[in-house]
């Protein structure tokens, strides 16, 4: 399964790629993030508990963000595992400063499930995949709007 999509976010680009790092953003923004915790530079230890359709269960998560190329690049490697079975994604995030005030996230995505989670057919799958990237997606961007009331 895979997909694109990008999202306009307010802050110029050095702000933006520094909350997409922040493990508190992180945790307030992934789907059923109830832990984050750092193991070593760049990679979390997650708990998740996900309340979507078939895909519902909790789920121990190692979130590895690599290929840093700060600010305009990175790749979030997502491996989780839980009863409903598991869950390999892979996202290139691109930002582009648009103007002095709003930047373009992109990205590409691929992922795969196996499992009892797999069974429920593609379709489905793809549908929840969006749901949970656009409500990350929709929380960065609330969060965002935070620090631009703050300054």
């Amino acid at each position: 399964m895979n997909g694109e999509g990008n999202i306009q976010l307010n802050g110029n680009v050095e702000t933006v790629f520094n909350n997409l790092l922040d493990p508190e953003v992180l945790k307030s923004c992934i789907m059923g993030c109830e832990e984050l915790q750092k193991q070593g530079d760049n990679v979390y230890l997650a708990n998740l508990s996900v309340g979507v359709a078939a895909v519902k269960g909790k789920y121990d998560a190692t979130i590895t963000l690599s290929d840093l190329e700060p600010p305009n690049h990175y790749k979030l490697i997502v491996h989780g595992e839980g009863a409903p079975g598991f869950v390999d994604a892979e996202a290139d995030i691109y930002l582009t400063q648009l103007d002095e005030e709003n930047t373009e996230l992109r990205y590409v995505y691929e992922a795969a499930v196996g499992g009892k989670v797999a069974s429920i057919g593609q379709r489905m799958l793809g549908g929840v995949a969006k749901l949970i990237i656009k409500d990350f997606f929709k929380k960065i961007k609330k969060e965002l709007e935070k620090v631009d009331i703050a300054n």
